[in-house]
């Protein structure tokens, strides 16, 4: 059973305006406080909460994971400690892929960020974003890179499932996913052309860094890359999701398809030659109408649906989610999306009962902090 983990990225907002507050260090502080206090004295506990690009973000990682209903508990949990470290900082969390409040982001502290501020200018600075990525395990380079090759056009719709960045700035940018069009801008990010072996993948990632354009591979932003920290591939399509049964939806998909197209390489077959320009109106289409409008369909590259893009996703890699127990979670998690919407489409409801955009910020930060599934 393939291990899987999720990272995902918090927008800390005010409680009572729903502003975006630039105190991701006091509530690191807070949370390094609380790990040192461990019950019974002993070693402090540590914690997986870490900075961002911008001060108004918080990131935390779960642990590896072989169970959905584990990974859901880890989400939860992490959640409510984000909540917790927060609030004694003087902040909510809100899982929202942008702010929907107008904000001017703040760059946290360091070399690295100092060095994307001034590299990527105006792009950098603007780029309050949130997404979540998703780890699946390999057992190898060659292998992840066959998987890679093998899941690119199923992509965008994990984005227009996923969506929940409709507004920027204070307006409804139109988009499901507004943050994807907005972390688009930078240079190495997006969607690949095939690679065919673990050796054209990193050819490929030394070539980008002899540009000097990118800093380090930290920076190779793929749309599904090989970790330079974990044996994994991660998919980084996704907005940050404001149900947490979502993500968990998410990680069975991406476990699914990283086991299918293992299966896949294994047995001979050759990955689906769609040209990258293909891939990226794909991308877009995903991110601008979410789970309300067409996609591309990703076996025939032509609009459809979006009942029929997810069910095209569901049906392929199905075999593997019955083997890995996973196929009834990823049916209920579907009908559920499908009837009551994304996130894009829950923020737009909460401005039509909620009336103004300060107050969909703070109803999302309850959401989040609610340390249980959706219903």
């Amino acid at each position: 059973m393939r291990s899987v983990g999720v990272e995902e990225e918090l927008l800390l907002v005010d409680a009572r305006s729903g502003e975006p507050l630039a105190l991701s260090g006091a509530v690191l502080a807070a949370a390094d406080r609380s790990a040192g206090q461990r019950p019974g004295g002993g070693e402090p506990q540590g914690h997986t909460f870490e900075k961002e690009l911008q001060k108004e973000q918080l990131e935390f990682a779960t642990r590896p994971v072989t169970e959905m209903g584990q990974l859901l508990e880890e989400i939860i949990r992490q959640r409510a400690e984000a909540a917790r470290h927060a609030e004694s900082a003087g902040a909510l969390v809100a899982a929202l892929g942008t702010s929907p409040l107008p904000v001017r982001p703040s760059l946290n502290t360091g070399k690295r960020y100092e060095w994307v501020g001034e590299q990527f200018g105006l792009t950098a600075q603007e780029q309050l974003t949130c997404g979540c990525h998703v780890h699946v395990s390999v057992e190898s380079d060659e292998e992840g890179v066959a998987v890679l090759d093998r899941i690119r056009p199923w992509l965008p719709v994990l984005t227009a499932m996923s969506a929940n960045s409709p507004f920027w700035q204070g307006e409804d940018s139109g988009y499901g996913s507004y943050r994807s069009r907005v972390w688009n801008r930078l240079p190495s990010a997006g969607p690949t052309d095939l690679f065919g072996s673990a050796d054209r993948y990193h050819e490929q990632v030394r070539a980008m860094l002899e540009t000097g354009v990118l800093r380090d591979k930290g920076m190779v932003y793929f749309d599904a890359r090989l970790s330079a920290t974990y044996p994994t591939v991660e998919v980084r399509v996704a907005d940050v999701c404001l149900e947490v049964s979502t993500p968990v939806l998410l990680a069975a998909l991406v476990r699914g398809l990283v086991e299918t197209a293992a299966r896949a390489w294994r047995d001979g077959q050759p990955p689906a030659r769609i040209g990258t320009g293909l891939l990226r109106l794909a991308a877009w289409r995903a991110g601008r109408s979410g789970l309300d409008g067409p996609l591309v369909n990703p076996v025939t590259m032509r609009e459809t649906s979006p009942a029929r893009a997810v069910e095209a996703l569901h049906a392929h890699v199905r075999e593997a989610l019955a083997d890995q127990g996973d196929d009834e979670l990823v049916r209920e998690g579907i009908a559920r999306l499908l009837e009551h919407g994304n996130g894009a489409r829950v923020q737009r409801g909460l401005l039509r009962t909620q009336g103004t955009l300060g107050a969909v910020a703070t109803r999302c930060a309850e959401i989040t902090a609610a340390a249980r599934a959706a219903d």
